[in-house]
């Protein structure tokens, strides 16, 4: 069944979204908000029904007549940049909406660059018609798109992806017998980029003991070769520099820093380092992360910045009854997309910290935590960073402060 619909805008995850002659909501990928469009219905649900574009009756503007290439995910690439952060602009001020009730400032910090800029790329293997191919799986069917040279990664994995391609291929048509099964069954290749380590690459888990050195906010940190760090370099010093920037405003009265989810301690020791500079006493900061190598790779940061630091490898949510903060801590929280465990967010809203500083990489989830942590917190400020332009991710920053007692 094939209908016309009138997008009334862009959701979260790039889908259309329009509205049946019943009321029900209908999403079409490909298709933007102010559009008119055909499109066929492929799935029916209670309430809402799934569709595939047809036909661009009435184009916004913005669209492109021509779009260079592209891989899975890349829902914003038929669209000008300035549509795209439009698009994420009121994505985040409707999500904001639920809990503030009211459309707060929001600052946007566009991207660098919006395209050429990942430094990390995790591509999958899969035989298509008797031959092998490589690249990103497409959703739904979770097909392999083959990529030869891929619009998202910076210069130096594509100037690499060639030769890369060429030895996973060898690996899984030539020599033993054991290899070959091996490589079919690692299925994902990482390629990683860094500006001292250059291109490295690996076909199921990394080499054991592979550490890389990242550099961000003008310092150096050491990752593990299979530990999150932001693919976007640039963009990630934005992000650091506002984090820090927001930590050196309120320094007089929260010095010191408990940062959890920390990961390799990027933002703790980025505060703790501008700190050094503005402090007479030394601050406290401390530390949670559940990533053995990862909490490993920030005492080594703390220890090769001259910072003191405690970290600790734990749960956050397990640790509560462990971790103290008091009026004088500015707390940091970047949870993975999953966002605050369920417990994290009713202990943050009690604490006498007079700050919170939230980023966030799933604004459905910041939704539901800061439902909660405005119990007792006011959004003060907001910030948007397009960390990974052409998709429909982004990284969010919010700047919480304690309610005065009344």
């Amino acid at each position: 069944m094939t209908v016309t619909l009138k997008i009334e805008k862009s959701v979260y995850g790039g889908d259309g979204l329009g509205r049946l002659g019943d009321g029900r909501v209908a999403f079409v990928p490909g298709a933007y908000a102010g559009e008119t469009v055909k499109a066929e219905i492929v799935e029916q649900k209670k309430r809402f029904v799934k569709t595939r574009l047809v036909n661009i009756e009435e184009p916004i503007p913005e669209r492109l007549s021509e779009t260079g290439p592209t891989v899975p995910g890349m829902v914003y690439a038929d669209v000008a940049y300035s549509a795209e952060i439009r698009f994420k602009q009121d994505q985040l001020e409707n999500f904001l909406w639920k809990v503030a009730h009211t459309v707060l400032p929001l600052e946007v910090v566009h991207a660098v660059a919006p395209t050429t800029y990942r430094n990390k790329v995790v591509y999958h293997t899969e035989r298509q018609h008797g031959k092998w191919v490589l690249g990103y799986r497409e959703e739904p069917d979770h097909r392999v798109v083959d990529v030869t040279q891929d619009p998202l990664a910076c210069p130096a994995i594509n100037a690499a992806l060639p030769a890369i391609r060429s030895a996973v291929f060898t690996l899984l048509t030539q020599g033993a017998r054991a290899v070959r099964q091996s490589a079919k069954a690692a299925d994902n290749v990482t390629i990683r980029h860094t500006a001292r380590d250059g291109v490295k690459w690996w076909l199921g888990e990394p080499p054991a003991n592979l550490e890389l050195c990242e550099q961000t906010a003008g310092l150096k940190f050491a990752v593990s070769a299979d530990g999150f760090y932001q693919v976007n370099p640039q963009m990630a010093d934005r992000l650091v520099a506002a984090v820090r920037d927001e930590y050196a405003s309120g320094i007089d009265t929260a010095p010191h820093v408990l940062d959890l989810y920390c990961g390799v301690g990027v933002f703790g020791l980025c505060c703790a380092h501008a700190a050094k500079a503005s402090m007479s006493d030394p601050i406290r900061l401390v530390g949670i992360e559940s990533g053995r190598a990862a909490v490993a790779c920030a005492k080594k940061n703390a220890a090769a910045l001259g910072i003191p630091a405690n970290f600790f490898c734990e749960r956050v949510g397990g640790s509560l009854t462990r971790i103290k903060a008091g009026s004088h801590h500015t707390v940091i929280v970047d949870p993975p997309r999953g966002g605050l465990e369920p417990n994290v967010a009713p202990w943050l809203a009690r604490l006498p910290a007079p700050r919170i500083l939230y980023v966030s990489c799933d604004p459905a989830t910041l939704t539901r935590d800061l439902a909660v942590l405005t119990r007792t917190y006011d959004i003060s400020r907001v910030k948007l960073f397009d960390l990974f332009p052409r998709t429909a991710r982004f990284e969010t920053l919010v700047v919480l402060q304690k309610r005065s007692a009344k």
